[in-house]
């Protein structure tokens, strides 16, 4: 048990090339904000276009449920080692004179994106582009119109840009929100790729339930990296995390409308029936 333990440590935290890693603007892949700005409006452009004139032959039932399944899969799994490596790397370079402070609030002067929750943090950049292939079956599927929100497009395009900020900035609070993040989407992918088995599991409400309560998390937390940041020597990317608060909050307003629209009403409907 020791021996897999270590070699569970090794492989997501002290591999060399997790270890030392370090972002470097524009040398590192992805780092540069013409990559992420340029990934965003290419999303976004061939998103509308494809829903717009409907361009793509609607695939057949069983190559989409196959498609959807090895994609969520794929994205089960990796969420899944972005929340343990990001725990791990956490708890792995956390220094000791700061402690759990660290977490919350990257010191100012101190705090270069280097190490392997970086690393983590790059992985989950990237992730979210792989997330793409969310709004590309959507695209594939019969019920387009239907499922293609404005949510969700606004989600995948703009937490591309999100994650940039915050690597480039070494943006405070990083290890919460890619630990909480990489979590919910555990539970997430794990529903999609159930249900795309024909399995459809009774907690869908859970899985949004589980993303409201993520950013109420990240809220109160920043409660706290505040306090830090006004009383001590200050928190490192802090103008990041402004930008980052605003889009959670957009995203919260919007997932509480979807919440309030799709279990509300069926609660009413059960009821009345």
């Amino acid at each position: 048990m020791e021996t897999l333990l270590s070699t569970i440590h090794y492989w997501l935290v002290d591999h060399p090339a997790i270890s030392q890693y370090e972002w470097k603007e524009g040398e590192t892949l992805g780092a540069s904000p013409l990559f992420a700005a340029v990934t965003a409006i290419s999303y976004l452009s061939v998103t509308l276009f494809l829903h717009r004139f409907a361009v793509l032959p609607a695939l057949s039932s069983a190559a989409l449920r196959r498609a959807a399944a090895v994609h969520s899969m794929i994205l089960c799994l990796l969420s899944l080692s972005m929340a343990v490596g990001g725990t791990l790397a956490t708890l792995r370079q956390m220094p000791a004179i700061h402690g759990w402070r660290w977490v919350v609030c990257f010191p100012a002067a101190a705090t270069l994106p280097r190490g392997p929750v970086f690393f983590w943090a790059h992985v989950s950049y990237f992730s979210k582009i792989l997330e793409f292939v969310d709004t590309l079956l959507i695209l594939l599927s019969g019920s387009r119109s239907r499922r293609l929100s404005f949510l969700h497009v606004f989600h995948h395009g703009g937490v591309v840009v999100v994650c940039y900020i915050a690597l480039s900035t070494a943006q405070t609070l990083i290890p919460v929100a890619l630990v909480t993040n990489a979590a919910v989407h555990v539970l997430m992918y794990a529903y999609y790729f159930l249900s795309a088995l024909g399995h459809r599991p009774r907690w869908k409400k859970l899985v949004t339930n589980c993303q409201i309560i993520q950013f109420v998390f990240g809220f109160m937390i920043s409660g706290l990296m505040l306090y830090y940041h006004l009383t001590g020597s200050g928190c490192s990317g802090i103008w990041a995390w402004t930008f980052n608060i605003v889009f959670v909050a957009l995203l919260l307003t919007m997932f509480l409308d979807f919440h309030s629209s799709n279990y509300s009403s069926k609660k009413r409907k059960d009821h009345d029936n």
